[in-house]
């Protein structure tokens, strides 16, 4: 029901893992049921159903760019809405079911996201180490507590999770990496402006010419909206030479703002083929997260095979 808290939280899992813990910032979420999803459409899926009153799945990595997956759900699936943005450090550790010194670890279990962004911590502390690949970073933590690995990465919800000997922290060669996770909710009326919110939009670009996107994007600024924190791509199956690009103002500063970049939709006939407003999310940055990367989180490909919006603003705007 309208203003109504939720109680029942879905999260991509599995357990203790950065997802949990991005979940576990809200208070909401704190003190109701969490449940984890094997999988982002799962988890979508169980608030389309009712069954669940919000997820909260990731929409970005500063390191790996944005979650493609969420992306297309967000755009194709049925609707839903973003009322919650959640930004936390990246910050992997090393655990242990032990404290051992470096020179006696054989293994270390990781998932392969989480070896690749600590590559060369590995390479100048434990050069001796195997690295074998599991399926999550709680799996990682779940088999170096069992005695199955030396060691494990994992996140930090994970060791204290399972109890483990913290041998290291803050091991990733991407020290200021965040990722951006979404609380995303059945559709609901836009909420009051607070100072701090980020609007979606998903814009669909079908005129296959120089200057398209720069049309949309005038659009928006004619509307006193805010430069748009990002504009990532994806591509549309099937599209031919359709494409579509996405745009996320920050329209935080007035009611009246949001107002007119919510009014940008309107924009269609001329500029797009088609504009939805994928949310009005309140911005959570955690107190050791930065509040925007230093350099843009994302790439998008030029193939004829077309773009597609994708959704929120990367960083608000303050």
């Amino acid at each position: 029901m309208p203003g109504v808290p939720p109680t029942r939280f879905v999260f991509l899992g599995p357990e203790a893992t950065f997802t949990e813990q991005a979940l576990l910032t809200l208070p909401a979420a704190a003190r109701g049921t969490r449940t984890p999803s094997r999988s982002v459409p799962e988890a979508l899926d169980a608030v389309r159903a009712g069954e669940a009153d919000a997820a909260l799945v990731p929409l970005e990595n500063s390191v790996g760019g944005a979650v493609g997956i969420t992306l297309d759900e967000l755009i194709d699936g049925p609707p839903l809405t973003i009322t919650r943005e959640v930004v936390i450090p990246v910050e992997f550790v090393l655990g242990a079911r032990e404290a051992v010194p470096f020179d006696r670890i054989r293994n270390v279990a990781a998932h392969p996201q989480a070896s690749a962004q600590c590559r060369g911590w590995l390479r100048t502390h434990l050069p001796q180490a195997e690295v074998v690949d599991v399926l999550s970073n709680s799996a990682a933590a779940i088999s170096a507590a069992a005695g199955e690995y030396d060691a494990a990465i994992c996140a930090p919800i994970g060791a204290d999770r399972y109890r483990l000997s913290m041998l290291a922290e803050k091991i990733s060669d991407h020290p200021d990496a965040v990722t951006r996770f979404v609380l995303v909710s059945r559709p609901t009326a836009p909420p009051a402006a607070t100072g701090d919110d980020v609007t979606s939009l998903a814009i669909f670009i079908s005129h296959d010419r120089v200057g398209a996107l720069l049309a949309v994007l005038m659009e928006l600024a004619v509307r006193g909206s805010t430069s748009p924190a990002s504009s990532p791509g994806r591509p549309v199956s099937g599209s031919g030479d359709t494409r579509s690009s996405s745009t996320a103002p920050d329209t935080s500063p007035t009611t009246a703002s949001a107002r007119r970049c919510r009014g940008c939709t309107g924009c269609a006939p001329t500029s797009a083929s088609w504009a939805r407003t994928r949310g009005i999310a309140r911005s959570r940055t955690t107190d050791r997260s930065p509040r925007r990367p230093d350099s843009p989180m994302w790439t998008t490909p030029t193939r004829r095979s077309g773009w597609r919006a994708s959704a929120p603003a990367i960083w608000a705007r303050p």
